[in-house]
């Protein structure tokens, strides 16, 4: 008699099996190797990323697990839809279930609310027995001790570096667009040995993907004194390279940037999020002085440490003269590589309080609450300045002239410090994660990107009449796909506390919002 499988799915096509986009991330998301690892023996598990792979709904697994966020929760639906007609029993987990499992609860069989460690074994259990309760609530941030290692051998071949694991959870920030502002926790660390482990616990895995690690902390230091012994620590394992990300302030610190150099770190995701103090104001990140970027970037590059610098646009303090600049500001500080999105107001976020009470809502179809769509009317510049600027932006600086031209400023700045043997092979290996980052960056306009945008730019032609009747038609498309925020048919959209059942005030009909912010 063979054991029961489980089948854990973390989601990424957003868009519908439609338009399906496998993206050439180097390293998996963390929730699915972490939730394999913290299901208990007995259990046959199957990993599947649909970032890099579809998905297979004749599975021979009894159980599937689905990983979400936002964005992918009306997929979910769809997908969980398949597998409950194929008499599968389906359990939904991630940050958008823990937020809204109201919404979630009637389309899947089971939801896990919160952080899964002290309840996924009783999950399982109940799997195999027969006596799946419909919800899970774990206590709100529980203790790190004792987290089982990643299943890092689960992880397809796709992924060229399979070995992440966090040393943190929380941030001790508030910015009003992130999630972790929905429901805030504690900043809480991992016992060091723990993490350790994690990062040994690869075996399995061919030699050259044992040796560079991803710490997917949203903000690594959070606790400085923790993150540097953490750090002392990593530099004994002798990694070839490691990725972390932290806040931009932690850059003050010359210990803490002298530490990840000796640690081998090779990247740093940082949150740069705008080059322009206002807006960053306007989202409470003052913690961020872009009068500082500059030299902060610097000091990361002469240590052969490439910068991954989130950037966004559609924020309120957003200007039209500051999306001219922008492609020049950029090259002045000079990030390696970044990560453009637009503005998200995510349902529970202060951002989308602030966003929706002012009726500046364009799109309720959570499906586009990707980064890649516009989905607010912009404070200070019309939704296609954003557009126009997202694609300037994204084709200068991901230009093979632009890539070489860094790459050339990050070998001169690195190769120019001491021991210059001891630095040759470390430069091999930032060559390679600034190709792959760029590369992932290209794939990502040109087949993702570039077509959104100039699907969007579509609709709006010569002929206001022919706009209209395209965005009515669009909007009603729109109200029927966005049961995820609330919205009612008729183009009302109504936004319920979960649990309440009260509702905030009406917006405006979708396609009135549309309109207005195009022509007024």
């Amino acid at each position: 008699m063979r054991s029961p499988k489980l089948q854990i799915i973390v989601l990424f096509q957003n868009l519908g099996d439609e338009k399906p986009y496998y993206a050439r991330s180097p390293s998996p998301p963390l929730s699915g190797v972490l939730l394999a690892g913290l299901t208990p023996p007995g259990v046959e598990v199957e990993l599947l990323h649909e970032m890099v792979r579809p998905i297979d709904y004749e599975t021979d697994a009894d159980f599937i697990a689905l990983s979400f966020m936002d964005y992918c929760a009306p997929h979910a639906y769809r997908v969980s839809r398949e597998f409950r007609r194929r008499g599968k029993l389906v359990v939904a987990g991630g940050r958008y279930p823990s937020t809204f499992p109201e919404q979630v609860v009637p389309h899947v069989d089971a939801v896990v609310v919160g952080e899964a460690e002290r309840v996924w074994p009783q999950v399982v259990a109940d799997l195999v027995q027969g006596t799946l309760e419909s919800r899970y609530d774990a206590e709100s941030a529980p203790p790190l001790e004792n987290i089982p290692p990643p299943r890092y051998d689960l992880v397809e071949p796709q992924f060229s570096v399979p070995v992440v694991t966090e040393a943190t959870r929380g941030c001790p920030f508030r910015c009003t667009y992130c999630q972790l502002t929905i429901a805030p926790t504690p900043y809480r660390v991992r016992p060091i040995a723990d993490v350790i482990r994690d990062l040994e616990a690869t075996s399995k895995l061919p030699y050259h993907k044992r040796k560079i690690a991803m710490l997917y902390d949203n903000n690594l230091g959070g606790d400085m004194a923790y993150a540097k012994a953490l750090l002392r620590e990593i530099a004994t394992l002798r990694l070839w390279g490691l990725g972390v990300q932290f806040s931009v302030n932690c850059l003050q610190d010359e210990e803490f940037i002298d530490l990840l150099a000796a640690a081998n770190c090779r990247m740093a995701f940082l949150g740069m999020e705008s080059l322009n103090q206002s807006s960053l104001a306007a989202v409470d990140k003052c913690h961020n002085r872009v009068a500082q970027y500059k030299e902060q970037f610097a000091a990361l590059r002469r240590r052969g440490i490439l910068v991954f610098a989130g950037t966004m646009l559609a924020l309120d303090e957003d200007t039209a003269d500051y999306y001219e600049c922008l492609p020049e500001m950029l090259e002045d500080v000079d990030p390696a590589a970044i990560f453009l999105s637009m503005a998200i107001p995510i349902p529970g976020t202060p951002f989308h309080a602030q966003v929706e009470q002012e009726g500046r809502i364009l799109d309720t179809d959570l499906a586009h609450y990707d980064g890649d769509h516009l989905v607010l009317r912009p404070a200070n510049v019309k939704p296609v300045a954003v557009l126009e600027a997202a694609a300037r932006v994204k084709r200068t600086f991901y230009s093979w002239r632009s890539i070489t031209g860094r790459w050339a400023r990050l070998m001169r700045a690195y190769l120019a410090g001491p021991k210059l043997l001891s630095r040759i092979l470390p430069a091999f290996l930032l060559t390679f994660i600034l190709w792959q980052l760029s590369a992932f960056q290209r794939k990502h306009a040109r087949q993702r990107v570039y077509p959104l945008l100039e699907e969007a730019k579509s609709h709006w032609d010569s002929n206001p009449l022919r706009r209209s009747a395209r965005l009515m038609k669009l909007s009603r498309s729109v109200d029927r796909r966005s049961e995820p925020l609330g919205c009612v048919p008729g183009g009302q959209a109504e936004r319920r506390r979960p649990g309440t059942g009260g509702s905030s005030p009406q917006l405006p009909p979708v396609e009135d919002l549309y309109i207005s912010a195009w022509f007024d």
